[in-house]
């Protein structure tokens, strides 16, 4: 049950700047048991209901309001905790972006359900995500995914979440250091694109990169003002739309572009 007292918006990191809703906790016996035993699926699984009841009023595609069970599903799995430092642990499940060094964030869980939720994806894809980061959006696709293509600029970044994402078993997914601003042409064309720092306009080689019949997910917007979501389609046709989703606060993306 959601209760009263939408009392802030959040304003840091990735993160969608909605009100931050106060969800009562799980009632005894509310909460399915999940098969990791990791200690940590109780705090997933309160994050999985904190998901859902934003979810309930924050906009998704037209006619939705209910993210896919697939993707939930995923996020209930995905031991979120293992992406963030081990001082910040304690605080993996919260609804909300953590610091993971070099000036950048793991995002807000919801924001990455709903990215993920947005590329529409299945099993025989093959995604791009641009902004490796912690490696957390990687391994939410890739049990989604054929596999994930995934760039970070910061190269110590890169190598750890490369690290965390073999440890965990996600074989699926193929990391590189580079500006990804320029995606990764070489795997191209991709099924799906999401970008995790915003950008002051969407990027052309990442459109290019994009099938048709594809979605891109992106944060477009300027550092410190207010940025959107920005879910991007191209149709069968080659023709390009896009659809504003959302405030949201990611760090920049950055490179030589």
């Amino acid at each position: 049950m959601v209760t009263s007292g939408f009392a802030k918006w959040a304003r840091v990191g990735a993160v969608a700047l909605l009100p931050v809703l106060e969800v009562a906790p799980a009632a005894a016996g509310d909460t399915a048991p999940l098969p990791r035993a990791d200690g940590y699926a109780a705090p997933r699984q309160e994050m999985v209901r904190v998901i859902e009841a934003i979810a309930g009023y924050a906009p998704l595609s037209p006619g939705r309001r209910a993210l896919s069970p697939d993707v939930l599903d995923v996020m209930a799995e995905v031991p979120r905790h293992a992406f963030v430092p081990e001082a910040l642990r304690d605080r993996a499940y919260d609804d909300r972006p953590l610091p993971i060094g070099y000036g950048q964030t793991i995002s807000q869980p919801y924001i990455v359900a709903l990215m993920t939720d947005l590329l529409e994806v299945d099993g025989d894809d093959v995604v791009l995500e641009i902004g490796t980061g912690s490696g957390y959006q990687a391994a939410v696709l890739a049990p989604l995914v054929k596999h994930v293509y995934t760039i970070e600029i910061v190269p110590p970044l890169a190598d750890r979440a490369k690290g965390r994402l073999a440890a965990a078993g996600y074989a699926n997914v193929t990391t590189r250091t580079g500006d990804g601003y320029y995606g990764w042409p070489a795997h191209a064309p991709f099924d799906g694109i999401v970008v995790t720092a915003a950008s002051s306009h969407i990027p052309p080689p990442l459109v290019a990169q994009l099938r048709p019949g594809a979605r891109m997910v992106i944060p477009v917007g300027a550092p410190f003002l207010v940025q959107h979501l920005v879910l991007v389609e191209k149709d069968l046709d080659g023709k390009v739309t896009t659809r504003l989703m959302l405030p949201v606060a990611f760090v920049p993306l950055t490179g030589g572009h």
